[in-house]
């Protein structure tokens, strides 16, 4: 992710940060400008500093404390990008689940902070049926003939158990599924892949490639998960997966591998906004030398993964000497990154086909006002 800055008085911020500490100015995300924004009042609006002229209200989850970002006040709609796609929040009587609700809007936001960047294609349900939305419903036991709420993804719709918020309880998940990278971002970042797996490879002409690199999709998914949970992944999954769940199906291997390249981007901007180089002082040191020194959401693969391996072993070292696990507790095999590249180029065609549909609404609305402009001659009297 980018830095951001107070335009008041320089200070250094958070993504999510909703006042400025130095200046005390109220703060606010424009998706549009990718910018954290500080703000003046302006006859019950707010004027952004960071574009003037305009003026925005907040998305109306603001009253809740889980949303800073804006929309622009002329916009019909009352909640910001990302909180439009939520169809189910949890019920806020409860304490608790406000508290738990804040942590995965947090979570989210960052989720689309990405999907923005790439422009992937976003359709809420109210634009298609089959569109992107969420349920955050609170945990249920299984007493009472209510079922167990499972994270999950089915046809557009992502479910999180607002338990998963809790730490504690996502740790004993973590441990009881044997998974070492267990956060509200990663599960996301795997929901969202199979989302766009429906968009950007079923029924495309890239679903030969996807079967060779990542296995044929139409195996039975609950025998293979049956399987997996039963048998463990296969001894040598390390030499061909990216973690050890990804090998129970072809789409389970997409998703985890599409969230890994979402690890991957937002970190190495999060870098380059830092302007990272690292010369480690040891014999053989000239292989992990990099400078990340480009924004990976316009890169070649080649040149993430230039950047991603010297990255992770100097960040898993730092957090080795706090007495923390690793912060990126895989390795990535060739046939890893093969399917990252995939990865990759699926995301980028579709962006580019966004940017161009965007630029002809543009240029069809221009010419629209232009002909409602000229179209009609005024009558003499």
């Amino acid at each position: 992710m980018k830095l951001f800055e107070c335009q008041n008085c320089g200070q250094p911020l958070y993504f999510e940060n909703t006042k400025c500490e130095s200046c005390g100015l109220r703060l606010g995300y424009l998706a549009n400008q990718e910018v954290v924004t500080a703000l003046e009042e302006a006859d019950g609006l707010w004027r952004a500093l960071a574009c003037e002229g305009e003026r925005y209200r907040f998305c109306a989850n603001a009253e809740h404390d889980v949303c800073n970002w804006l929309v622009a006040a002329e916009d019909a709609e009352i909640f910001c990008a990302s909180c439009r796609h939520n169809r189910t929040v949890p019920d806020l009587t409860n304490p608790d689940n406000l508290v738990h609700w804040r942590r995965i809007e947090y979570a989210k936001h960052r989720l689309f902070y990405t999907l923005l960047r790439l422009r992937l294609p976003l359709a809420t349900r109210s634009e298609d049926p089959n569109g992107l939305a969420f349920d955050f419903p609170s945990p249920g036991d299984g007493k009472g003939g209510q079922p167990p709420i499972m994270t999950g993804h089915a046809g557009g719709l992502i479910t999180l158990n607002v338990a998963e918020a809790d730490a504690p309880e996502r740790e004993r998940q973590r441990k009881s599924m044997g998974e070492p990278y267990r956060t509200l971002l990663g599960h996301f970042r795997h929901e969202i892949a199979h989302y766009y797996w429906d968009r950007l490879v079923k029924d495309s002409p890239a679903i030969e490639e996807f079967r060779k690199l990542f296995g044929d999709e139409r195996e039975d998914y609950a025998a293979a998960l049956k399987r997996h949970y039963a048998e463990g992944p296969p001894l040598d999954w390390a030499e061909r997966f990216v973690t050890a769940y990804a090998s129970a199906h072809p789409w389970e291997d997409f998703a985890e591998t599409w969230a890994h390249y979402f690890h991957v981007v937002d970190t190495l901007e999060t870098a380059f906004a830092f302007g990272l180089r690292m010369r480690p002082k040891v014999a053989k040191g000239a292989g992990l030398a990099t400078a990340i020194d480009f924004d990976p959401y316009a890169a070649e693969m080649d040149r993430i993964i230039d950047a991603w391996l010297p990255l992770t072993f100097a960040v898993n070292s730092i957090n080795r000497s706090m007495g923390q696990p690793d912060l990126y507790p895989f390795v990535l095999s060739p046939a890893g990154i093969w399917k990252l590249t995939f990865i990759h180029d699926r995301i980028h065609a579709a962006g580019e086909g966004e940017a161009r549909d965007s630029e002809h609404s543009a240029i069809r609305a221009i010419v629209a006002g232009l002909k409602r402009a000229v179209g009609s001659p005024q009558s003499s009297s």
